[in-house]
């Protein structure tokens, strides 16, 4: 069973090690969503689902408040939510790529190293549930395309 105590020792033993804390979190969270609403490819799925930033951003910083140092603060399902959005690979690249990007920005090595790793674990999860969604089962190696109006989309082998 886990405890309060046993949560906050682990907590702290991650801080120690990444440089990690909540505000930095924060500070990564906002200054990534920032560029996110900037960004050609990404803006207009977050603008047609988001109209009012600041909720999004507080259950944001919770989320990888819990991701990153096991604070649990973040309940919900974020498979359910990302399932209907219209994304596929080039979004989880542009999304990975922003997210580093903020992250080698905000945090230490160490901490950057630390949340980048798990926002590939996270993108490749989400990428393989949204398939799933549209009945598209990726084997190792493949990728989520979204189809294309010609009869194309599904899986492809990533290059």
């Amino acid at each position: 069973m886990e405890t309060p105590e046993r949560r906050a020792r682990i907590t702290a033993d991650i801080v120690a090690r990444t440089g990690l804390d909540e505000p930095t979190i924060e500070t990564l969270v906002r200054s990534f969503y920032a560029k996110v609403m900037q960004d050609p490819l990404l803006a207009p799925v977050f603008d047609a689902h988001i109209t009012d930033w600041e909720p999004h951003l507080e259950r944001m910083c919770a989320f990888w408040s819990s991701v990153a140092l096991l604070t649990g603060r973040y309940s919900g399902q974020p498979m359910a939510k990302h399932q209907p959005l219209p994304v596929d690979a080039a979004h989880f690249d542009r999304w990975l790529a922003l997210f580093e990007r903020t992250a080698r920005e905000i945090c230490t090595p160490a901490g950057a190293d630390h949340v980048v790793e798990r926002a590939r674990m996270i993108a490749q999860s989400l990428e393989m549930g949204i398939a799933g969604h549209h009945g598209v089962l990726l084997m190792k190696g493949e990728r989520y395309r979204l189809p294309t109006g010609d009869g194309g989309g599904g899986a492809e082998a990533a290059a």
